[in-house]
């Protein structure tokens, strides 16, 4: 049987720099988890590390660099049995006219991270015993604006993606004739600074919860 909760678990952090990133990562640490934390800046990456994680520097948008890290990983800590994707940012303005090219590709960053990383390590979170993956999207995707229209565009596309990541699981279960023990989960936001540590908290619970249950639900966290 597994461990009760996210204690134990080994839990990868994408784009573990951020704000949102340092919360998750001082909360799951403290939750007793095994935390690998990744992100770009070698020296942003010291400050995580001073929290307790593991770190690794990585693009994830490089699919090659992407495939060098589950080796790194895998050698000194062993198969992940979470991930929670923190990359993203914001670029927007202008209305549908100021919706430029340029602002897209970079917005599409964080999809092309999430599914590099999400492929990388599937075959991971089928195999654990308790997986939860999570993504942070926007309310945006259920209330576009002109102005936001790219960033919108990218969190519907990367919601699209987590809840096909569900589907995955389930059909895994299925064909193997096993109970869902993985889960993929949207945590929707309005905007999330202020929501940090929440997000860290909610994240953690998912280990709380029946897989089956939370597999490819959305949930919105808002300022109480």
């Amino acid at each position: 049987m597994p461990e009760p909760g996210v204690s134990g678990k080994l839990v990868l952090v994408a784009g573990a720099t951020s704000t949102s990133g340092h919360a998750a990562v001082r909360a799951l640490v403290g939750a007793g988890a095994r935390v690998v934390a990744v992100g770009h800046a070698p020296a942003k990456l010291e400050e995580v590390a001073a929290l307790g994680a593991a770190t690794e520097g990585c693009d994830l948008t490089d699919e090659g660099a992407v495939g060098a890290l589950v080796a790194r990983v895998h050698d000194a800590h062993g198969a992940v049995d979470g991930v929670l994707h923190l990359v993203g940012g914001w670029r927007g303005g202008g209305g549908l006219a100021g919706q430029s090219d340029a602002d897209f590709r970079f917005l599409e960053q964080s999809l092309t991270a999430l599914r590099h990383v999400s492929r990388a390590f599937d075959d991971d979170l089928r195999r654990s015993p308790a997986a939860r993956e999570a993504i942070v999207s926007s309310t945006a995707v259920d209330r576009p604006l002109a102005g936001g229209a790219n960033y919108a565009a990218v969190k519907a596309a990367s919601e699209a993606w987590a809840r096909a990541l569900g589907q995955g699981f389930a059909k895994a279960a299925r064909d193997a004739e096993e109970p869902l023990r993985a889960a993929s989960v949207v945590f929707r936001v309005k905007a999330l600074e202020g929501l940090e540590d929440d997000l860290a908290r909610s994240f953690i619970g998912l280990w709380d919860e029946d897989a089956a249950a939370i597999n490819g639900t959305v949930r919105e966290l808002s300022a109480s």
